[in-house]
């Protein structure tokens, strides 16, 4: 196991952020883009990869079983794939490092292999629950043991016969939905899965693009197992959860104006485009197109007075990922703004849902958690330090709270920052945040 060493920000106050950026690719698609390119057959040619950890911990792992894959060098990679049967039994432990994507995401491709392997990560990994994608594995005839507590080491068995089933999730949850859709293309007959609440689709547009027969019907998603992929090429929008970082900054910073181009807009990842609009963001979505059966678009924010508001749950699964940011605005926002039906924020990189309410309360700020949500009083906001007990959100978001704050801000453990977002501090101070 890694322990990532610890890390600090120190941001001066105020300021505003102005010019033109490209934030870097999308975190999900650059995953599964190294995941179907392998098991497909043929190359496909990856450009706009993410370089960061989380990413590159899934390209590892495939090389690990016999991939051979090119890159990535500038973002562009080339996968050549090994088709469906042709990965090979790794010579040690596939280590994940903080990736929780790569462990859920693999545990469903790699239920259905004919080779014995052994899932691991750091130590925020290790406590993050599993029983979410081993259960349902199970039921389709999967072996897979975990710690007592449900946790990694996950230690997954070849050989098993998978069979194909219908699958009513009870937390709408991307990951467990692409794991059993993964496992699925293994098992014998069909296998469907129902979400209770949209949630992103990059793994059905990116099977779909790969040739491979998929339905959709409103919430529900059914594949046969037993076909072929062929490789394409992917072109990998901006990450709209690293692009949320700036929208929240520029919307509470006067004087700012942004534009991020080349952000994937998914409708089932959107959710922070909605909210912030409903709290006054003056966010303009600019040249919509398509790449690679992604909407794209580029985003261009001013600042503006924000208000609190109820943020609706239909939009919690489609901005589940930029809640810590959002806080942020709500936090210099007018008024009261109340989250509700976001329980799955307890269970991430870190409980975002307590450790956002420690920062907030830490620079003055009005924030009570709740079981599944959070009531923040939007106010002025003091300095002072931040844990962001290793999770790369955290440390992002309170980065972008000091262009409202009266003082420092100080910002402990932030290493993880580069799992999903290299080069965040180039970045945010060429656009003008004061940070070190």
């Amino acid at each position: 196991m890694v322990t990532v060493p610890r890390q600090q920000f120190v941001v001066r106050p105020g300021g505003s952020l102005s010019g033109r950026i490209r934030v870097p690719g999308d975190k999900s698609i650059s995953h599964r883009s190294i995941m179907l390119g392998s098991i497909a057959e043929g190359t496909t040619r990856i450009t706009g990869f993410l370089e960061g950890e989380d990413s590159l911990a899934t390209l590892k792992a495939f090389r690990a079983m016999g991939v051979q894959i090119e890159g990535p060098d500038n973002g562009e990679v080339v996968v050549h794939g090994v088709g469906m049967h042709g990965l090979s039994a790794p010579d040690d432990s596939l280590d994940l490092g903080n990736s929780g994507t790569s462990m859920r995401l693999l545990s469903g491709l790699l239920a259905g292999q004919a080779f014995d392997v052994e899932l691991v990560g750091d130590d925020s990994l290790t406590g993050r629950p599993m029983r979410r994608v081993t259960e349902p594995l199970m039921q389709m005839n999967a072996r897979i043991e975990t710690t007592e507590q449900g946790t990694a080491p996950l230690r997954i068995h070849g050989g098993q016969s998978l069979t194909g089933f219908d699958y009513d999730m009870p937390v709408a949850s991307a990951q467990v939905k692409s794991c059993v859709l993964l496992a699925g293309l293994y098992a014998s007959g069909q296998t469907c899965v129902h979400e209770p609440a949209p949630t992103r689709d990059h793994t059905e547009r990116m099977l779909a693009g790969m040739g491979y027969p998929l339905e959709r019907q409103d919430a529900r998603a059914c594949l046969h197992g037993g076909g072929r992929l062929q490789a394409t090429g992917i072109d990998v929008p901006a990450d709209i959860s690293s692009a949320a970082f700036f929208l929240v900054g520029a919307s509470i910073a006067p004087g700012s104006e942004l534009l991020l181009e080349h952000v994937g807009i998914n409708p089932t990842r959107t959710g922070v485009l909605g909210i912030l609009q409903r709290m006054g963001a003056d966010i303009e979505i600019l040249d919509r197109r398509e790449v690679g059966g992604e909407p794209v678009a580029d985003l261009r924010v001013r600042s503006a007075p924000l208000h609190g508001i109820e943020i609706p749950e239909a939009l919690v699964p489609l901005a589940i990922d930029e809640f810590p940011a959002i806080f942020v605005a709500a936090a210099c926002a007018s008024g009261r703004t109340v989250l509700t039906g976001a329980k799955e924020l307890r269970v991430k990189e870190s409980d975002r849902i307590q450790v956002m309410a420690d920062g907030l309360q830490t620079l003055g700020i009005q924030a009570q958690p709740t079981l599944d949500g959070m009531v923040i009083e939007g106010g002025p906001m003091g300095g002072g330090r931040i844990d962001s007990h290793g999770d790369h959100r955290i440390a992002m978001s309170f980065a972008m709270a000091a262009l409202r704050a009266a003082d420092i801000i100080t910002i402990d453990d932030c290493a993880n920052v580069g799992t999903s977002f290299p080069g965040f501090v180039e970045l945010a101070t060429g656009t003008g945040l004061e940070l070190e």
